[in-house]
């Protein structure tokens, strides 16, 4: 049966739910406003959801100030898109100018901004870049020299993390489309195929499932093992005995899912049945801790303990999770010295992965929302035991 499918986009209330939210933690870093330039930030607080973000060559500007609706200075190819949001303050010019790409306009609005501390946010921190080239932020700096330009990348990443109910169906809706494209995975995968082979067949079923697109898709594979999990899929030829995992950032609507699976070929030897069973049981570790008020460190302690017993030499990964919602990774991370404490509301992975024979490797990766109660799967259980394709 295939799940309910979510409305798509939000209502207005939505929006005006986030930036009342933003602008009592800009209040707290008295900040007159914030200046975002990322599709995920422009998106957060607009919903212009557009692909055309694509493109390189203009930039994009939303500023939120302190009190009121924020403001879209952007190209004017982007308005009639920007016109269907529940945004009204819309400023453009005809781009792209390189010589002034917006940034007289984005001056001169920040200039009309009422004054109370004399402070702009911009996410120059952790996880944050900025999408405009760095002459442009430099003239910036220079000629509102009178205003202190300051990180709001925290608040930012903090903001994102705890979502909301429309945002959560969202997110379970393409978690459970995945789910079933993995579980159907052996009716269309088999020995004497490539990893690309695989790969293409199943974006095709997440496709036909209803996902909007599957922009990360990735595998690999080898005899008793894998040795990466970024750089596929390639064009190796799967064969008995191989062990295969594919990991996908699929999404609708703008949220996205990430997890994998892993599956053997013909049959698999007991070392590989023993570690798949190890990342089973750290991943079980990882549910029965997660909670509100429990650090991702406790996660990742609890997870690590299971994979140092099970005989892991090491997590050459860096993490064992991560947040989760319109980027394909969020913030916080689940590391040994992140410590994170987790809240009601938040959407991470569990991704605990081992390091064994040397070089091998394998991983495991769930999605779960963080609730009042503990941890709710949004991805459909992995099998217990590892799957083997006859």
């Amino acid at each position: 049966m295939s799940p309910n499918r979510p409305d798509r986009g939000f209502a207005r209330a939505e929006f005006e739910a986030r930036t009342e939210r933003a602008q009592q933690m800009m209040h707290a870093q008295q900040l007159d406003a914030m200046l975002l330039t990322s599709e995920a930030q422009v998106r957060y607080f607009s919903g212009f959801l557009t692909q055309f973000w694509q493109s390189p060559t203009r930039p994009w500007f939303l500023l939120v100030p302190l009190a009121g609706k924020p403001i879209a200075v952007i190209p004017t190819i982007g308005v009639a898109g920007m016109r269907s949001t529940w945004i009204d303050d819309i400023r453009s010019w005809s781009s792209p100018q390189p010589q002034d790409d917006g940034i007289s306009l984005l001056l001169a609005t920040i200039r009309e901004l009422p004054r109370r501390f004399g402070r702009i946010g911009m996410t120059l921190g952790k996880e944050s870049y900025l999408r405009m080239p760095a002459r442009d932020f430099k003239l910036i700096e220079t000629d509102l020299s009178e205003l202190e330009i300051v990180d709001c990348a925290e608040l930012m990443l903090k903001l994102c993390s705890v979502k909301s109910e429309a945002e959560i169906d969202k997110i379970r809706y393409i978690c459970e489309l995945t789910s079933d494209s993995f579980n159907a995975l052996p009716g269309f995968a088999s020995a004497g195929q490539t990893e690309r082979d695989i790969v293409r067949a199943m974006r095709i079923d997440l496709l036909q499932r209803g996902a909007d697109h599957t922009p990360y898709i990735v595998s690999a594979s080898g005899p008793g093992g894998y040795g990466d999990i970024i750089m596929g899929p390639g064009d190796r030829r799967l064969d008995d005995g191989d062990v295969l995992i594919i990991d996908t950032g699929s999404v609708f609507d703008g949220y996205y899912c990430d997890f994998d699976r892993n599956y053997a070929f013909g049959k698999a030897g007991d070392i590989i049945k023993m570690v798949y069973d190890t990342v089973y049981r750290s991943t079980d570790a990882g549910l029965a801790v997660a909670r509100p008020g429990v650090t991702t460190t406790d996660v990742w302690l609890a997870m690590w303990k299971v994979l140092e017993a099970g005989g892991a030499t090491s997590n050459d990964v860096g993490r064992m999770g991560h947040g989760l919602g319109a980027q394909l990774t969020e913030w916080p991370s689940l590391t040994a010295t992140d410590r994170t404490r987790l809240e009601a509301g938040m959407v991470i992975t569990l991704e605990p992965g081992m390091d064994f024979a040397g070089d091998r490797l394998m991983v495991h990766e769930e999605n779960i929302l963080i609730t009042d109660s503990g941890a709710e799967l949004l991805s459909k259980r992995a099998a217990a035991e590892l799957p083997i394709i006859d």
